[in-house]
């Protein structure tokens, strides 16, 4: 039986039957849900005669739901992205799904997007309150000391005007003085005009310099791929290493199972993840051809 069961009108058109009007769900079929996976293993793992005899079905989806945030960390495309305009108070809230940043960029005005990069030398420390005499102060019962709300480095921070890689010396003195493409006493992390960033961890905010003002600014993270129900799902080509990654999980927590059995499952589970990510990783020899033709020598095909 075909694992289509939508007309191309539906397809196309969605449930309202507008037209791309945002309640579609283009390319969907390369996905399956997590709780296929979960069906589908139980179905195919579990039962008399087979490699499990018997599992609860809250353990496999337990399991089923840990491989798929594994997976998202470094194998399944699960990249989101939010863009804002930062605002006079150089903030950038980190979304409720955040795990980490890919990286973060800044909107030119045609249309490129260009790498801020983090500032490595900073942070927002906790500012503890001192009366005169530089002592601590302390709240009513003296039992907590008084912080501030901002920091003095976070304030210093957001007054610097960037970095930047710019020189006031004409090119043609540059070339006569014999210096070009020579950048003595600078540091390369930091010898860019993009602007810089860091993120507080614990306050959940993302913190720019004031070249950042009023600057579009694009968030590309990842998230563990378990927020909502439209998120649980597993790419095709990932499907077969979800399922191994079950079976070894749960031959492994069980008591009494043979070692060879619980070895030869990380093997298979180990060689079906590297599949994956080479399935996954998307790679297409027309596009190679294209950028190796930027060399010395032409590639022919």
């Amino acid at each position: 039986m075909g694992l289509i069961n939508k007309t191309d009108e539906q397809y196309y058109l969605g449930p309202d039957g507008n037209w791309n009007s945002l309640d579609e769900n283009y390319g969907n079929y390369q996905f399956t849900s997590l709780k296929d996976i979960i069906n589908n293993f139980i179905i195919s793992y579990v039962g008399e005669e087979k490699i499990i005899s018997k599992a609860k079905r809250t353990d496999v989806a337990f399991h089923a739901q840990r491989a798929l945030q594994e997976f998202s960390f470094d194998l399944l495309p699960s990249m989101k992205s939010q863009e804002i305009e930062i605002g006079p108070n150089l903030n950038f809230i980190l979304p409720k799904d955040y795990v980490n940043y890919v990286k973060l960029t800044w909107l030119d005005d045609s249309g490129a997007e260009r790498i801020i990069y983090p500032a490595i030398k900073t942070s927002n420390p906790t500012a503890l309150l001192q009366d005169n005499n530089y002592e601590y102060l302390f709240d009513e019962q003296n039992n907590a000391i008084l912080t501030a709300q901002g920091s003095v480095t976070k304030d210093k921070f957001h007054s610097d005007p960037g970095q930047t890689n710019t020189t006031d010396q004409e090119f043609e003195d540059i070339i006569g003085e014999n210096h070009f493409g020579r950048q003595y006493g600078g540091t390369p992390s930091s010898m860019q005009s993009n602007g810089v960033f860091y993120i507080d961890q614990m306050k959940g905010i993302i913190f720019f310099d004031s070249s950042m003002v009023n600057r579009v600014v694009t968030l590309k993270y990842i998230s563990d791929g378990l927020g909502t129900d439209d998120e649980m799902v597993v790419h095709k080509f990932a499907e077969e290493a979800i399922y191994k990654y079950i079976a070894h999980a749960i031959l492994a927590t069980r008591a009494n199972t043979q070692e060879y059995i619980v070895s030869r499952f990380k093997r298979e589970a180990a060689a079906a993840r590297r599949n994956a990510k080479i399935r996954l990783s998307n790679i297409k020899i027309e596009e190679i051809t294209q950028v190796m033709r930027n060399k010395s020598k032409q590639i022919k095909h």
